[in-house]
């Protein structure tokens, strides 16, 4: 496989003097096989000088799949502007995530409206198809493409590629799912080392690749005033490519702030970090025009379930169950899965909620620990008990952000653990991840 950076930079475009080296464009990164398929990912402003580089120089008629990792605006801000759309007998197919409030065309047309762009998305000449992506792995043009949902307050997914005996991951915008990544008692650098259930299911998504694309937006000392903001830091990239067995990691969505020498810094930090957790794992700042080709062993497939993607429940069909003895809290919650399209029923103890599972049978569970009577934990160990209910998916939701709680709590067999306080946008993406995961371990 051939790769190519078009667009390294996170949030806005930032062209100037201080960004000649890491590039200014936002993201969008171009992978063709040997085979000749043409994989873009995302489609930032870097898609722009892409589109420019295919009319010179690619075959015609241009044929590609353009994978977004999700619509915010960053993302595909170089769509309108990627000139072979505009070209008749050109073929694409727009990808992206399932499952959000607006499918992909209404939302590529809605920044093309007149009103921000001279011409619409119905007036392009090239032939141009979506398809809606969930979990799990897809042939796409022939390539073997797996997908699984990232950490973010949208709906978003990463990309595992395997073809020519080699495997490639894109992995963008992405947060930790846990602060610390590491279990506090144990060896950092290992799978079985890591912590939050949610961390080590995104490293054995990278499992043995030749090559991952992993978002670091931020340092470690600029993440606590970002966090739910949906971005990694580069120490959590470098720190999970290297548990995972990663050969080479490029660290991407380069933060606005950040110029050339300050990157330049970052890298220098990010290597330092590899080597001491005993890792041969190669790192580097992705910089715009870098150009690779890399093959690998047939031996470098992560643990990817090879179910069908395009078959998920409607949410209207999807009941959630809220036990929590805080009226607040349930409210909140209750309008941002009201608003997301789910049914809610809630509980205020252990013991109802208990009941309303066996009565009501609900598709989801978020529980909170510290309640009077039945505790959360007691009722995660109750649900284990039972035939019918070990298999539903929980998603603890609680004040009790600690490591201790967190380590119990998927022991007793919960999905995911999210802490107290929370946002909408990024409980909704929690429950929808927990939903796909809880289908698989069925």
């Amino acid at each position: 496989m051939e790769l190519r950076f078009w667009g390294t930079r996170g949030s806005i475009a930032t062209p100037g003097p201080s960004t000649i080296r890491y590039g200014g464009n936002t993201s969008c990164v171009d992978v063709v096989t040997t085979a000749g398929q043409r994989l873009i990912f995302d489609a930032g402003t870097g898609a722009r000088p892409l589109g420019a580089h295919l009319m010179a120089h690619a075959p015609k008629p241009i044929s590609a799949t353009i994978l977004l990792s999700h619509t915010h605006w960053d993302h595909i801000q170089g769509f309108p502007f990627f000139i072979p759309l505009f070209v008749p007998g050109n073929r694409f197919t727009v990808c992206g995530p399932q499952g959000s409030n607006t499918s992909l065309p209404d939302v590529l047309a809605g920044q093309m409206e007149y009103t921000y762009f001279p011409v619409e998305l119905a007036q392009l000449g090239a032939e141009i198809r979506y398809r809606d992506l969930s979990e799990g792995s897809n042939d796409i043009e022939g390539v073997r493409v797996s997908s699984q949902s990232l950490n973010h307050p949208a709906r978003a997914l990463g990309y595992r590629v395997e073809a020519d005996g080699a495997s490639m991951l894109y992995l963008c915008d992405h947060e930790p799912y846990w602060e610390s990544l590491w279990h506090s008692r144990a060896e950092p650098g290992r799978l079985e080392s890591i912590l939050h259930e949610g961390d080590r299911r995104h490293a054995e998504f990278m499992q043995n690749a030749d090559v991952v694309v992993h978002d670091a937006q931020y340092t470690p000392e600029e993440y606590p005033a970002k966090k739910n903001w949906g971005h990694s830091t580069w120490a959590y990239a470098t720190g999970i490519a290297a548990a995972a067995g990663v050969k080479s990691l490029y660290l991407t969505h380069h933060d606005p702030t950040h110029n050339d020498e300050f990157l330049d810094g970052i890298e220098a930090k990010a290597r330092e970090l590899a080597a001491s957790l005993g890792s041969a794992l190669q790192v580097f700042c992705a910089r715009e025009g870098f150009q690779a080709r890399f093959e690998g062993s047939n031996d470098n497939r992560a643990m990817v379930n090879d179910t069908a993607t395009e078959d998920e429940a409607s949410r209207e069909n999807l009941l959630v169950l809220i036990v929590d003895d805080d009226e607040d809290l349930r409210v909140l919650a209750r309008w941002s899965l009201t608003r997301g399209g789910y049914r809610v029923i809630e509980a205020d103890n252990g013991r109802d909620g208990l009941e309303q599972i066996g009565s009501q049978s609900p598709d989801l569970l978020i529980l909170d620990l510290n309640m009077p009577g039945m505790d959360g934990f007691e009722v995660l160990r109750t649900l284990g008990s039972g035939e019918a209910t070990r298999h539903l998916p929980v998603l603890v939701l609680t004040a009790q952000g600690d490591e201790d709680s967190a380590r119990r709590s998927f022991e007793l067999g919960a999905t995911d653990f999210l802490a107290k306080p929370f946002t909408p946008p990024q409980l909704d993406a929690r429950v929808q991840s927990c939903f796909t995961r809880g289908r698989r371990r069925h």
